[in-house]
């Protein structure tokens, strides 16, 4: 059951019914704990206690509510949606009765206007925002008023102090690609990394995670985006040294004129290495020259099984960053059992070492806010991707 609000800020809330689940999740401990007059402090609080407000929307005694906050509108509207219908089928699918969420837009008079809207409503916890630049703006109200913040950004510079990500970011692809070629006998990395803020991380992630795994940096160079840039880029790596493996930190197709320069080369040879970006990009295998390419991800497992129930439901296919709608929630319904009504969100409940289960496999967050994966390495073939190295089911350390 879905209720439509005509509040000023367009939003959208969804109240907990029960429904089959798509992953089994503990929900021990999930009695109601009645409101009391006057609550004492709790004995470990993990922020600020949030200043009594008059909520916009009715207060209500036996869930703690929770703020969905992506673009419905805009150019990331379609994002957005998939992400909000995301949330309120994992919360059919939980039967999560301890929280109640609710949608706001952040593309319709912003997203600092949206969380102001989500705190004087009285939302305990922040699903969200999608963009970067969102994030930045709502952290420190926010943070003001002790509410956590799990957003959907893979920019890893806005994590920390109370913003934790959902995101995917480079570095957790590049390191478990990288440790695998080093575990398949690869010793001498290369790397062609685009211009811009995103080439800049890859290129780090890259250098970090050759060093980590043993292996040898031999070759960087910033890749442009004509097709004389890219010969160029290409030829001057090769002048750098031979190497066994090059990443090529950009999108599939961009990918595939790159290595075909690259399998033309003294090092053609070398195996192809991409990044988490492939992982949202069909027909790869219709690319000659990615065959043979190594490239980590999530497994699509439980996501093929949340797609059918998405399809199910809401008569279309979900956008792949849906994912990160559904798994927050499940994330918050597990919480929920320990977070009191009325009280703060238990933020230090986001840090258990053991991680979470969702769509994308088992998560957890660091102590930076960033989230670690467990990711599989895929195998680009003639005919489709090949698992050569299936996903941890969790953490060991």
């Amino acid at each position: 059951m879905a209720e439509q609000s005509h509040h000023p800020q367009a939003r959208r809330s969804f109240l907990a019914l029960a429904g089959a689940g798509l992953l089994s999740i503990a929900l021990a401990g999930c009695q109601v704990v009645p409101r009391r007059p006057a609550p004492p402090p709790p004995p470990e609080p993990t922020g600020p206690v949030r200043p009594p407000i008059s909520p916009n929307l009715p207060r209500d005694e036996t869930r703690n509510r929770v703020a969905v906050l992506v673009p419905l509108s805009g150019a990331n509207a379609g994002v957005g949606q998939s992400i909000a219908n995301a949330a309120n089928l994992a919360l059919l699918d939980t039967g999560g009765e301890r929280i109640r969420i609710t949608v706001y837009d952040t593309a319709k008079g912003g997203a600092l206007a949206a969380a102001n809207e989500a705190l004087a409503d009285g939302n305990g916890l922040f699903l969200g925002p999608l963009l970067a630049e969102d994030a930045r703006a709502i952290a420190p109200v926010a943070r003001g008023r002790g509410v956590p913040v799990i957003a959907f950004s893979n920019d890893s510079s806005v994590a920390g102090n109370g913003v934790y990500l959902m995101g995917f970011t480079p570095r957790q692809s590049i390191t478990r690609t990288v440790s695998f070629a080093a575990e398949r006998g690869v010793q001498r990395f290369a790397a062609l990394t685009p211009q811009g803020v995103y080439g800049r991380r890859a290129s780090q992630a890259m250098i970090d995670a050759v060093e980590q795994a043993g292996g040898r940096m031999v070759a960087m160079q910033e890749l442009g985006r004509t097709p004389a840039a890219m010969r160029a880029a290409v030829a001057t790596l090769n002048g750098q040294g031979a190497y066994d493996a090059v990443l090529i930190a950009d999108s599939g197709k961009s990918a595939a004129t790159v290595a075909a320069l690259v399998r033309s080369g003294p090092s053609g040879r070398a195996r192809i290495l991409g990044t988490e970006l492939w992982s949202t990009e069909a027909g790869l295998a219709a690319l000659p020259a990615l065959r043979g390419a190594w490239f980590a991800s999530a497994s699509d497992t439980m996501f093929n099984q949340f797609k059918t129930r998405y399809r199910a439901r809401y008569g279309k296919t979900p956008y792949r960053l849906a994912s990160l709608g559904y798994d927050a929630v499940l994330l918050s319904v597990r919480v929920a059992a320990d977070w009191r009504i009325g009280w703060p969100f238990p933020e230090r409940a986001l840090l258990d070492p053991g991680g979470f289960a969702g769509v994308d496999g088992a998560f957890r967050f660091r102590p930076n806010g960033v989230a670690e994966r467990a990711l599989q390495v895929q195998e680009i073939g003639p005919a489709g991707l090949t698992v050569v190295s299936p996903a941890p089911r969790g953490f060991s350390n």
